[in-house]
């Protein structure tokens, strides 16, 4: 079995290069898709979101203003308060998923797609103690160290990062000038939230160039994912 951390900034890429590891065969777990999963209502950190967060981040049909929620956690700078409720429940749910395929196929190769793999201060610990801070260091070393056997980042150039997310944002709407200023200030914005790519990398098994066309990625992946099976058998 092998746990692979696949991870990269806004707009990296990395949603297309773990559907390419998953067409290869791997098991892919969308960390975002599990957040939204646990966001329902109902959920235990749908309630404490709105507990922490109040009523007005809930839309009139009862599920959460998603749009509300991040302009509290981005651009009111409260996202580590967000982070607190969503980031613990998600990785246990990506533990227990895991644990599952494990024990269907002792030979899988199971990849947890999420951009907040080094960013996030949640998540197992091994030996050495958290600062006072609650991390053990910004990387939050043994944090993501006991999670994953390998480590895989998609980077990007910033100005494609930053146009892949306004493309996205701005899917079946008219763009504007002052709409796509607004979507570039919040590529931004999340963008310094995250540890540059740079630093991840020193940190990462392997690292995928997005650059480019689509065939130059998929062609690194193909490369890859031998590589992964080995290590997994």
């Amino acid at each position: 079995m092998l746990r692979v951390g696949l991870t990269g900034g806004l707009g990296s890429g990395k949603s297309t290069a773990a559907r390419l590891f998953a067409a290869l065969g791997a098991h892919v777990l969308n960390a975002d898709a599990i957040g939204r999963e646990l966001m329902e209502p109902g959920q235990p950190v749908y309630a404490a979101i709105v507990a922490h967060f109040g009523k007005g981040v809930v839309l009139a049909d009862g599920s959460l203003d998603r749009r509300a929620l991040a302009q509290i956690a981005f651009a009111d700078g409260r996202v580590e308060e967000l982070n607190a409720i969503v980031h613990p429940a998600v990785i246990a749910r990506q533990a227990e998923l895991s644990e599952e395929i494990f024990a269907r196929d002792a030979r899988a190769v199971v990849i947890v797609e999420s951009a907040l793999i080094f960013e996030t201060n949640y998540g197992e610990t091994n030996s050495r103690e958290p600062n006072a801070a609650g991390t053990v260091d910004r990387f939050g070393g043994p944090r993501w160290r006991s999670r994953f056997d390998r480590i895989i980042l998609v980077t990007a150039p910033e100005e494609a990062k930053i146009a892949r997310f306004v493309a996205r944002s701005s899917a079946g709407e008219e763009m504007t000038p002052t709409r796509r200023t607004e979507l570039e200030a919040e590529a931004q914005r999340r963008l310094a939230q995250q540890i540059p790519d740079e630093q991840k990398s020193a940190f990462c098994d392997y690292v995928l160039s997005n650059g480019g066309a689509l065939t130059e990625l998929e062609w690194q992946v193909d490369q890859l994912w031998p590589i992964l099976q080995a290590a997994a058998g």
